[in-house]
């Protein structure tokens, strides 16, 4: 089947798309969603993904991937550990949003369950659940978690999680491109979704924010994320 010039042309931009804007956007999203609330609300699964059929579709080589892979998995454990130092500069509150969505009573002290219950390994699994993945480190940094324990499961968290999605990507955009009426399709609609799920994701925020603050305590961590003190 001959490709449509049209379709084709429509998505020039994205199909030629420069690293430096695929870096920006990689670490960006990355960054804020292992760091802030706001985080809590971005697609950043979905964004790596597409980040790495763009690469793809740009002929990028493994090498270029894997610097990416290198660089997200970088911007992942900053952010992981300014998630922590927000937490722990909490004084053991967290402040929760009444009837919100995802900032609530409820999974604030599923989060601390989680991790009381298996430590080291719930940072990992934490990686490969979007809203776990923004409050865990601040949970862990308010319940007090060691903090050398809670930096290397996050860094391993980070080595897996990074790589893993950006070469699925990578490897599926190299499939696509055996295909060329279908790579500018599947890329423009991955793109539009990104951006449509971002901006929701921002709005979603707000409301969010917007909703009665409510204080969390962790007075009553469980003893076995505490750091030892003296």
């Amino acid at each position: 089947m001959a490709s449509s010039p049209l379709a084709v042309g429509s998505f020039d931009p994205l199909m030629s798309a420069g690293p430096a804007l695929v870096w920006t956007v990689v670490l960006t999203f990355v960054f804020l969603e292992c760091a802030v609330i706001l985080g809590l609300f971005l697609p950043g699964d979905s964004m790596l993904i597409t980040a790495g059929i763009v690469m793809a579709s740009n002929a990028s080589n493994e090498a270029h991937v894997w610097a990416l892979s290198l660089g997200a998995m970088v911007a992942a454990i900053a952010g992981n550990q300014v998630g922590y130092v927000i937490g722990h500069r909490t004084g053991q509150h967290l402040v929760a949003r009444k009837d919100g969505r995802y900032i609530n009573v409820r999974n604030l002290q599923r989060v601390t369950e989680l991790l009381h219950r298996h430590g080291f390994v719930a940072v990992l699994v934490a990686r490969w659940i979007p809203w776990v993945r923004t409050l865990c480190p601040s949970v862990a940094g308010a319940a007090r978690m060691d903090h050398r324990k809670f930096t290397v499961a996050s860094t391993v968290g980070a080595i897996i999680w990074a790589p893993v999605l950006l070469l699925i990507g990578y490897y599926a955009g190299s499939f696509l491109e055996g295909i060329p009426w279908l790579m500018p399709i599947v890329i423009g609609t991955l793109v539009v979704g990104l951006v449509i799920g971002t901006a929701l994701g921002v709005r979603h925020y707000r409301q969010e924010m917007s909703r009665p603050a409510e204080d969390f305590a962790m007075e009553g961590a469980p003893s076995t994320l505490l750091e030892t003190e003296g």
